[in-house]
């Protein structure tokens, strides 16, 4: 008989509690020589749950605990490395960046807070309740809130945290309020106990479709996609960049987690209901998001924009999977997190370029900025181009498979003119990628053109960064066929 209370399944949890309690309490006692060991701990955190993970990973370690609270499954023990992974690069781009703007100054509240709001997504990651999907969206929520508002000093940061939090709140209470209806309907908060309800045909069918609209605009919000994309423009411009690489990358991992747990694992009876939602909201994300980029000057409020074109892909992909066989629904749901996967990835490397070409005294945020960038540094205009054709979906690299894999799933599914609107807006959105690279090669610089230098480590995280967006394009079948597997093997749909 399994343990109800199987502590070994959270290992990699209670180890981040443990060490990233540590990092807070050296930044309380040591605030001024602590920043090389935080970082040098935060960053040894990482690759100890890194290896932990994959020993669970490799040992075939699955099961749930906390009464069916938690769970872990080959889907949380990828997610998982993946988050790892984004967020160790992260630090890394961002260390130099927050000691230039004096964000460490007060102590390394800056590693401590992102890996609290780690330990939020990794708690989303491995719900198997919607009690746990809470705790761990606020969790990660408000360590977010408290990282946007780090430089307590910068007006437009502190602006940005305040929309985050009002409007976050606003959402966090929309999903909650979901969640207590399909409770009331069903009388489970377990997911897989809901789904159990939802097949039997014994849940109370109105309080369960209003909870299902209450908890996809709560994911919506989550993940970016419109119309629940106020908050993204305004927090992505005005937080430190170092802060908007981590409230960019990792969390749509773990928003994408809950987005399973709850549809497909818990709701997926009902997915004739959600599905037109999905639907509306994924062209909604794809015009507005294409559609406004074009008019941004801003390079990180472009981002922000084409952060929600790609978001609607990620919906287009999940919604392709409801009413199919077994095979057709797999890869449809296996697309979405290959989609996201390689967004995380390309989204690195377009943070991690602003941040390492900013310097003390200058952001470089405006899309004029980039001017010169090929005589500057030819290997960061190079990281450029890349990240930018790979988001416009330009073979051979891995954003265009990424698209063609969510477009294949959606014509097995039968929404062939949903495919050609995607490609359509695809083509609009190629229009201000482009339009990055033109001026990173062919516009003159203003002003002295003064060589770009960095660090070993991070010019070495950049080009490995690079290298996975080619190799993946190129040959992306094993990743793709690891992501449907992880799907199968643990999602019941």
């Amino acid at each position: 008989m399994q343990n109800p209370f199987d502590f070994a399944l959270a290992a990699p949890e209670i180890t981040l509690l443990v060490l990233a309690t540590i990092v807070l309490l050296l930044d309380a006692f040591n605030k001024t020589e602590s920043r090389h060991t935080t970082f040098t701990l935060s960053i040894g955190t990482l690759l100890v749950l890194t290896v932990v993970s994959l020993w669970q990973w490799s040992g075939d370690v699955q099961g749930n605990s906390f009464g069916g609270l938690y769970v872990v499954d080959s889907l949380s023990h990828f997610l998982k490395v993946l988050s790892y992974i984004a967020v160790a690069a992260t630090l890394i781009y961002g260390r130099e960046y927050a000691e230039q703007r004096d964000m460490l100054k007060n102590g390394g509240e800056f590693y401590s807070l992102t890996l609290f709001a780690l330990l939020g997504q990794m708690v989303m990651i491995s719900a198997g309740s919607m009690l746990t999907v809470y705790l761990g969206v606020e969790l990660m929520s408000f360590a977010l809130y408290a990282l946007v508002a780090l430089r307590r000093d910068d007006v437009k940061a502190t602006e940005a945290a305040m929309k985050y939090f009002v409007l976050g709140a606003l959402a966090s209470g929309v999903l909650l309020y979901g969640m207590s209806m399909i409770y009331g309907a069903t009388g489970q908060l377990d997911l897989r106990l809901i789904a159990q309800v939802i097949s039997s045909g014994n849940a109370e069918r109105l309080p369960l479709v209003f909870g299902v609209v209450f908890i996809v605009s709560g994911l919506a919000f989550k993940l970016a996609a419109a119309p629940f994309h106020m908050w993204t423009p305004d927090v992505y411009q005005g937080a430190p960049t170092a802060v908007t690489l981590i409230v960019s990358a990792a969390p749509k991992l773990a928003a994408l987690a809950i987005t399973l747990r709850l549809l497909i694992e818990g709701l997926h009876g009902i997915a004739i209901d959600w599905q037109p939602m999905l639907l509306v909201m994924a062209v909604l994300s794809l015009a507005i998001g294409n559609l406004a980029a074009i008019a941004q000057t801003n390079f990180k409020r472009m981002l922000a924009y084409s952060t929600i074109s790609h978001m609607g892909f990620v919906m287009l992909g999940l919604l392709s999977g409801v009413g199919q066989d077994q095979a057709v629904t797999g890869w449809a749901y296996g697309s979405s997190l290959f989609y996201i996967v390689i967004y995380v990835l390309t989204t690195l490397v377009t943070f991690g370029l602003i941040m390492l070409l900013s310097r003390r005294g200058f952001e470089c945020e405006e899309i004029n900025d980039l001017k010169g960038l090929n005589r500057r540094s030819p290997i960061m205009a190079a990281m450029l181009l890349l990240a930018m054709f790979s988001l416009a979906g330009i073979p051979p690299l891995a954003g265009f498979y990424a698209k063609l894999a969510v477009l294949q799933a959606l014509v097995g599914a039968g929404h062939v003119a949903i495919a050609v609107v995607a490609v359509i807006f695809s083509l609009i959105g190629a229009f201000y990628y482009l339009r990055v690279v033109k001026v990173a090669y062919f516009d003159e610089p203003e002003g002295e053109i003064a060589p770009i230098s960095n660090g070993v480590i991070t010019s070495g995280l950049m080009s490995v960064n690079g290298l996975l967006i080619i190799a993946l394009g190129v040959l992306p079948s094993g990743l793709m066929t690891l992501c449907v597997q992880v799907i199968e093997g643990s999602l019941k749909f």
